[in-house]
C-alpha cells in the first residue's frame, strides 16, 4: 500500500485543533518517522519499532477524519512507548499497552479536543481500551458521524432488512436478520451466509 511521509508542517491538517504541538512533541521525542497511507480496510494504522535505524515508524490512514486520525495515532504511539519499556516481552494489546494507551488518551481528553460524544465514549473505555477502533463498535459508530459521508454509503445497521449492498470487491449481499451482535447477510452469487458488523460501511445505491 502506497505511503508518503507527511511533512511536519502539514501534519496539523490531519489533526483536531490545538493538538499539533502536543503530537509533534511526541514524534520528536521518540524520533518517529510518520507516514500517511491510503485507505486500508483491515487496519487504520500500524507501528514498526526501530531496527538498524534511529527511527520508529508509524503509519496512519490519511482518509480518516481528524478525531479518528488522532485516536489511531495515539494507539500506535502507545505501541511505541510499550516497546521502549518492555521490548517484545509483552502481548501486543496486553495490560501494558492498555495502560500506556489509556494514559495518552487521558492527556488529550483533559485538553478537551474531542466533541462531547467522542469524549464520553473514550472516557468509558479509558481503563480497558479495545485493540482497535474497529473492535470498539460504540466508538466507531460515533466517529463515523464526523466522516465526510459519501453518497450511497451506509453502515450495515442503517439499512433496512432485505436491502442489497455491495463491497469494494464487487460482491453483492442482501441484509438479513441480526444474530446477537452481527447481521446475517446472504451473498447473492453463491448463496452463502456471512456475518457483518453493524458498523461496517457498505455501498447501497438503492438507498437514498
Amino acid at each position: 500500500m502506497a505511503k508518503k511521509q507527511v511533512p511536519m508542517g502539514q501534519l496539523a491538517a490531519y489533526l483536531p485543533n490545538d493538538t499539533y504541538e502536543a503530537v509533534l512533541a511526541y514524534l520528536d521525542h521518540y524520533k518517529v518517522h510518520l507516514t500517511i497511507a491510503k485507505s486500508r480496510s483491515s487496519v487504520l494504522g500500524d507501528y514498526r519499532h526501530r531496527l538498524n535505524t534511529e527511527h520508529h515508524r508509524i503509519s496512519v490512514n490519511g482518509n480518516l477524519n481528524k478525531y479518528a486520525f488522532l485516536i489511531t495515532l495515539l494507539h500506535e504511539l502507545a505501541h511505541l512507548v510499550t516497546f521502549e519499556q518492555f521490548g517484545n516481552k509483552v502481548a501486543a494489546h496486553g495490560r501494558e499497552w492498555k495502560q500506556h494507551y489509556g494514559q495518552l488518551l487521558a492527556q488529550f481528553l483533559q485538553k478537551k479536543v474531542f466533541p462531547a460524544d467522542i469524549a464520553a465514549e473514550l472516557q468509558r473505555s479509558l481503563h480497558n481500551p479495545g485493540a482497535s477502533t474497529c473492535a470498539e463498535e460504540g466508538l466507531q459508530r460515533i466517529l463515523y458521524r464526523y466522516d465526510d459521508r459519501k453518497k450511497h454509503y451506509y453502515l450495515v445497521e442503517e439499512l433496512p432488512a432485505g436491502t442489497l449492498f455491495a463491497l469494494p470487491d464487487g460482491r453483492v449481499f442482501k441484509k438479513g436478520k441480526k444474530r446477537t451482535k452481527r447481521f446475517e447477510c446472504l451473498e447473492m452469487k453463491t448463496g452463502k451466509l456471512y456475518l457483518f458488523s453493524p458498523v461496517y460501511e457498505v455501498y447501497a445505491p438503492q438507498e437514498g
